[in-house]
């Protein structure tokens, strides 16, 4: 059960209450679960995590499927129910295997995968484990995307934990519908 219940207008500090209004309009209505009813009980918060997911997710270039990846290797490595059940499908119907999805699900063995797949696992598995990443890792990153497009993945990852760090800190829910089984803990 969410720690909290969506906010509303009136929840917010009355000074926040128009760019409540304001990312309200954006979003089509006051999302009800998600990370995006967490970060509008500060409004100038969802307001600025929205200008960059928009980044993230539409302009940075990275194809879909890597995008996914990224996000699947964060759910998994932050154990982020939510996000991995976000993802998780989305990141097959982007071209990501049956059987690498549920090996990173299970936390089992990784199937034989391309070099710009391994890259992302990779980079993100080794910098949220130890909280650094090697040259060796950096590199073989970097040669996948090249400057602009390693520094749009970190982002995007580091993104994505921000969206985890929500989540799990205010223990959203998951939608009753579930397409995909939730992660092992």
């Amino acid at each position: 059960m969410a720690r909290l219940p969506a906010p509303t207008r009136e929840s917010v500090p009355e000074k926040y209450r128009d760019l409540f209004d304001e990312v309200v309009k954006e979003r089509g209505g006051i999302p009800t679960g998600g990370p995006g009813s967490v970060t509008l009980n500060s409004p100038e918060v969802a307001k600025r995590t929205n200008h960059l997911s928009a980044y993230l997710r539409q302009g940075s270039g990275l194809p879909a499927k890597i995008q996914e990846l990224a996000m699947l290797t964060t759910a998994r490595e932050l154990d982020c129910q939510y996000i991995w059940n976000a993802h998780a499908a989305a990141g097959r119907q982007a071209g990501l295997s049956d059987a690498l999805v549920d090996a990173m699900r299970d936390k089992k063995d990784l199937p034989n995968i391309p070099e710009d797949e391994a890259a992302v696992i990779n980079y993100g598995r080794e910098f949220y484990r130890t909280h650094r990443v090697s040259d060796a890792t950096f590199q073989a990153a970097l040669q996948q995307f090249g400057a602009h497009g390693l520094t749009n993945l970190t982002n995007l990852m580091g993104y994505y934990a921000l969206l985890a760090f929500n989540a799990n800190c205010f223990q959203i829910d998951l939608p009753a519908e579930r397409s995909e089984p939730t992660l092992p803990i």
